[in-house]
């Protein structure tokens, strides 16, 4: 059985079938219900269709992770790095650091 607003954003969708919002909401959406394979295809049609949305890569890198496929998951959030940086917004890019340092075994505390 399909959550009330699954059955809202896929009627969202169906009127606006760009719009990258609707897209990144379905996406995390269906993580969150462990549809795996639909938030895969979502966040994956966000970065081909959307690169600029740069919440997807965190999102998408972390979903790699939960799936113990980390490589991509350092892959994503380089891309999305490269994409925070052309866009300016260092924000994205700090939360994305953070996530790439500690998926590529970087994030260390001195002693």
């Amino acid at each position: 059985m399909q959550s009330t607003r699954l059955n809202k954003l896929l009627s969202f969708l169906a009127t606006e079938p760009n719009d990258p919002f609707i897209l990144y909401a379905l996406a995390t959406e269906y993580n969150s219900l462990n549809d795996t394979e639909q938030a895969f295809y979502y966040y994956h049609k966000l970065v081909e269709e959307h690169p600029s949305y740069v919440g997807t890569y965190y999102h998408l890198g972390k979903l790699y992770q939960k799936q113990e496929q980390t490589d991509k998951a350092v892959e994503i959030y380089q891309l999305g790095m490269k994409r925070a940086r052309e866009k300016g917004d260092g924000h994205a890019f700090s939360e994305l650091q953070g996530a790439y340092n500690m998926a590529a075994g970087l994030d260390y505390e001195d002693d």
